[in-house]
């Protein structure tokens, strides 16, 4: 970089930038380093400048800003450590902050949710290393104090210390308690070289044997070390040698780890120091609203581009345009007007957006890298070197038409001022065209109308004016790119309240092809006020339509939506109809095969009994047949059975009693709960019936249940009968079960309107027949049906 590229860059207030920017450092040297910043002229690196605050930009939105204070310096640490050398306290803590930053950032870059940027790799380089981090901040409470954990042995002696130091202020408040008080200046235990010791009257020092420490300035107080402690002070004082001493060793086994690690420690410094100098880019974009430009090769274009160091609440922002459709910006217009910060300006966002600062303009604007950027702003005179202003600007341009090429930006300011209006306004033009020849890109602020011809009329050179409102005799500070600008300095002066002779006679001095320019002037400039009113108007008539545009659009999308929502809700209402229908036809088909299953089940349970049946008495008859039982004695004849005898019938083997004789000669007989007819030649006389009471009870028992379980069936269907209807019939079936010894039966009750399913469960809890009952399980047909068990 040549000086004078630094020279401009001093010139446009880079480094008033670069103090904004590092206040926003959190680290010293980062502060040191955004300082010293200088532009790139490299684009690639100009690039990666640009993308690493971006992303920092980026991870500030999303988590905030990453922990980076409390970084020192540790270089000059590491290297003494290095040679051997033990570290105090302060540079230890300053490493273990140092790793625990380190860890810190790396943590914060490995979070949850990190979009990959290009500034990854910063933060996956460090190297957090934990144990060295505790090891120091488990050894070191502060400057001042090492805890007794760092080690053992010093956690031993300083035990030691406490109980001595408890066992010599025990001795001395013994002394104070005692009659010896009286010689004690004051009652209290004090400290003289290390050692305990009493304050003593002058007057009585031999009063009480001891080693004197110190004397009072008075003269009347000695401070003196009783005999019955100098034995535990010196015990004291070797405990605190040897503390030392293993205070130091603790240090020197720190700083030798340290040395072990020097290489990753100072990587880790440097790293973050340089994310210190990222993220302190980032936050200065965001405080002075900035945005990423992009990079051209050829052509600067600025839009709504504000002066960082104006107030951005009262800056005007301006589009600025250079080196596409042409290379040569001429700025004219009144002093005051804005002219100086409008060069500034371009001079300044280039150099930040070369710095790798985002610049505060809209998002597409561009910037061009380069090679150099040279400025002649603002008054050079020199008393000391015996240079005017037109001197000191002459040497300077003369330097910058050495330096300048086709990678260069030219700023001038008031060219060919401080000369003969003639003869300045020609060296501008032809300043200009050198430039020009050399493939450098110019803008340069004059008030010479000679210059705004030269730019009306050269290919390749605009005019431009900031804009000035005679009204208020004040600036707007708006650029104007494509009209020249007037000095307005009769209309500024008539205003001020020149009499309107005296600016007669300096019209009348004016030449006339000046007077005519001025009006040509005038007239542009009316006629361009006319143009931006009616560019205004159109702009407010396109906006109108463009609003009208976007209702009828959006009032058309809100049709298209309400039309698709229409078409899904009558399609939604088809589907669940045709759903709705569909479940309904498998429910019925469901239930005929319900129906179908139980007419076969029924049908088979009827066939069941009436085989069984069957076979029982096809039994009998073979085995009457073939006389395989046993042949039983023929019982003795009795006399016929009345009223309350118990008869054996002859047939079954089973006990009952004679309830009544019908007339035909007949008997009614009670079997436990059966009720049986029999003839009298079916039965006999049992005399002995209360001696075999009991076995005919079991007997009968047996008989009932063989009798029952023969045709009991488990389950019922009861569907399709009103509530009363499936009560009666659940009773018969719950009595017939119970006769049958079933355990468990099922009642089919369908699910319907659950009526009959609600009554059915509420008679079961009050049968005494049940014991539980459940709803069924699945492939038990559900709610549908109650399984019950019974007693």
């Amino acid at each position: 970089m040549t000086d004078l590229f630094e020279k401009s860059i001093q010139t446009l207030e880079l480094p008033r930038v670069l103090e904004l920017l590092a206040a926003q450092a959190a680290t010293e040297e980062g502060k040191d380093r955004c300082r010293a910043l200088r532009p790139f002229t490299n684009p690639d690196d100009v690039a990666r400048l640009q993308r690493e605050t971006s992303a920092a930009c980026a991870m500030i939105v999303l988590k905030g800003t990453p922990p980076l204070s409390g970084i020192r310096p540790v270089a000059a640490s590491l290297q003494r450590a290095d040679m051997g050398g033990a570290l105090n306290t302060r540079e230890l803590l300053d490493i273990a902050a140092l790793l625990r930053c380190a860890r810190s950032a790396k943590e914060y870059a490995t979070g949850e949710g990190n979009a990959k940027t290009c500034i990854d790799h910063l933060f996956s380089s460090l190297q957090a290393n934990r144990y060295l981090e505790d090891r120091i901040s488990g050894s070191i409470l502060s400057e001042e104090e090492i805890a007794d954990a760092a080690s053992p042995e010093l956690a031993d002696i300083r035990r030691h210390i406490r109980a001595s130091s408890s066992k010599v202020r025990d001795i001395l408040q013994k002394l104070i308690s005692s009659s010896q008080a009286k010689y004690l200046q004051e009652s209290i235990i004090t400290m003289r070289s290390g050692r305990y010791v009493v304050p003593v009257k002058s007057e009585c020092k031999n009063e009480i044997p001891g080693l004197v420490h110190d004397v009072s300035g008075s003269g009347g107080t000695f401070f003196i070390e009783p005999m019955a402690v100098v034995k535990t002070n010196n015990e004291l004082r070797e405990l605190q040698s040897r503390e030392e001493k293993e205070i130091e060793r603790i240090l020197r086994e720190l700083s030798a780890e340290c040395a072990a690690h020097k290489e990753d420690i100072a990587q880790d410094y440097d790293l973050l120091v340089l994310i210190d100098c990222i993220f302190a880019r980032a936050r200065l974009s965001d405080k002075l609203r900035c945005t990423e430009p992009k990079l051209a090769k050829k052509g600067i274009t600025l839009r709504k581009a504000r002066h960082p160091l104006l107030d951005p609440k009262k800056a005007v922002p301006n589009d600025l345009y250079l080196g596409d459709q042409f290379d040569t910006l001429v700025i004219t217009g009144p002093n005051t007007g804005g002219k100086t910060v409008t060069l500034k300006t371009i001079g300044l966002l280039t150099l930040m957006a070369q710095c790798g600062l985002h610049i505060p303009a809209d998002a597409d604007s561009t910037v061009v890298v380069f090679d150099h950027v040279l400025s002649d702003i603002g008054d050079e005179q020199s008393i000391a070197q015996s240079l005017s202003t037109f001197s000191s600007h002459m040497v300077n341009i003369v330097g910058i038409l050495e330096e300048c090429g086709p990678g260069s930006l030219i700023l001038f300011d008031e060219l060919g001022a401080g000369t003969d209006p003639v003869e300045g306004a020609a060296l501008a033009a032809a300043i200009i065209e050198s430039a020009r020849e050399r493939g450098a890109l110019v803008c340069a602020t004059t008030h010479y109308a000679e210059l705004k011809v030269y730019a009306m009329t050269t290919k390749g050179v605009e005019n431009a004016s900031c804009e000035f409102n005679v009204e208020t005799l004040a600036p707007t500070y708006k650029l104007l790119i494509g009209v020249p600008g007037k000095s307005n300095a009769f209309a500024i002066s008539r205003r001020l309240g020149l009499p309107q002779a005296i600016i007669d006679k300096a019209a009348a001095r004016i030449d006339a092809e000046n007077v005519r320019f001025e009006d040509v002037l005038t007239q542009l400039d009316r006629q361009r006020q006319q143009m931006e009113k009616e560019k205004d108007e159109a702009r407010k008539l396109r906006r109108e339509m463009e609003e009208s545009a976007k209702t009828a659009r959006e009032y058309r999308e809100k049709l298209e939506k309400e039309k698709a929502k229409a078409v899904e809700k009558a399609q939604a209402e088809a589907r669940a109809i045709i759903q709705k229908a569909r479940d309904t036809a498998d429910k019925v088909f469901a239930e005929l095969n319900e129906m179908r299953r139980r007419q076969e089940k029924e049908a088979d349970w009827l066939e069941q009994n009436q085989r069984r049946s069957d076979l029982r008495r096809q039994l009998n008859e073979a085995e009457d047949a073939l006389g395989s039982h046993e042949d039983l004695p023929v019982p003795p004849p009795t006399r016929p059975a009345k009223a309350g005898d118990t008869v054996e019938l002859v047939k079954m083997g089973t006990r009952a009693s004679v309830i009544s004789v019908n007339k035909d000669g007949s008997l009614q007989l009670q079997a436990g709960i059966l009720k049986i007819t029999a003839k009298q030649e079916e039965v006999r006389v049992v005399e002995d019936a209360d001696g075999g009471k009991k076995q005919a009870v079991q007997i009968a028992q047996r008989a009932e249940h063989k009798l029952r379980s023969l045709g009991a069936s488990p389950e019922v269907d009861l569907r399709g009968m009103m509530t009363d209807e499936a009560l009666l019939v659940l009773d018969r079936f719950l009595d017939s079960a119970v006769m049958g010894r079933l355990d468990t039966v099922t009642v089919i009750h369908g699910k319907g309107t659950g009526a009959v399913r609600k009554a059915v469960r509420d008679h079961l809890k009050r049968s005494k027949y049940v014991k539980s009952f459940r709803p069924g399980r699945f492939g038990e047909g559900e709610d549908g049906v109650t399984v019950v068990e019974l007693r």
